[in-house]
């Protein structure tokens, strides 16, 4: 897997911005910097996956046999059934 090298920088905002993205930053328990990196990427469409991600979602997708996997109506009946597996 690749190294992405992320350069420092300086961007200067209206304090009323700032607070803004500070705010929403916090939100989705971001700092300002990756809450501003991950804007820009979907702005400029660069969130795609890489070509080894979009290979395992498409195995993923692929596999039609789930019938030993075993599906849960709720998180309670989940855990109820690995607190039995203890």
């Amino acid at each position: 897997m690749e190294t992405i090298k992320k350069l420092p920088t300086s961007i200067r905002f209206r304090e009323d911005v700032l607070g803004r993205l500070k705010i929403e930053a916090s939100r989705q328990h971001r700092s300002v910097s990756n809450y501003l990196e991950m804007l820009l990427m979907q702005w400029f469409h660069m969130d795609e996956p890489n070509e080894e991600t979009k290979a395992a979602i498409e195995e993923a997708r692929s596999r039609k046999d789930y019938s030993s996997s075993k599906l849960y109506s709720s998180a309670e009946e989940l855990f109820a059934d690995l607190d039995k597996e203890e």
